[in-house]
């Protein structure tokens, strides 16, 4: 609406400091803030009033056809935005019928995944098993490697 850049606000602030003085100027800025305040709540009141006018005659239908005329392409994307989403709905499994196919696919399915769950920790806790006696049996070797040489030297040489 006004268009005052920091020149115009700088200027016209030397000239109220100059009219009004410094003494008075707080209080001419703090009227000044009030009136400005009022002024956008009318407003504010004002257009909240006539956008509840227009939509209750249906002026809010024909702006979106005509924003939809205006963008086509806006509008196909929402389109196919609902779309996506109704059918991401109907494939929600918590909303099947059990008794439809689907349902019933949808349970399998579900079935499947626990036992390929449940054979996957099975192997993983034979695999662990595995590798704890592997690691054992390595640990048993390095212990008897170390027990042997003692074994092997001679009387002479170990009592030196």
């Amino acid at each position: 609406m006004f268009d005052l850049g920091w020149t115009e606000l700088l200027v016209i602030g030397v000239v109220a400091l100059i009219v009004v003085g410094p003494k008075d100027l707080p209080v001419l800025f703090r009227n000044v803030g009030r009136f400005v305040g009022k002024a956008k709540g009318m407003a504010r009141e004002f257009s909240s009033a006539m956008n509840e006018a227009a939509d209750q005659a249906g002026i809010s239908e024909v702006q979106k056809g005509l924003k939809a005329a205006a963008n086509p392409m806006g509008s196909a994307m929402e389109g196919l935005n609902k779309a996506a989403s109704d059918l991401k709905t109907s494939i929600d499994p918590t909303k099947f019928d059990p008794e439809s196919e689907t349902g019933k696919l949808a349970a399998e399915r579900a079935e499947d995944a626990k036992k390929i769950q449940a054979a996957t920790a099975r192997a993983a806790a034979e695999r662990k098993a595995r590798e704890a006696e592997a690691a054992l049996a390595k640990a048993d070797e390095a212990e008897a490697a170390l027990a042997e040489p003692a074994a092997d030297v001679p009387e002479d040489e170990a009592k030196s």
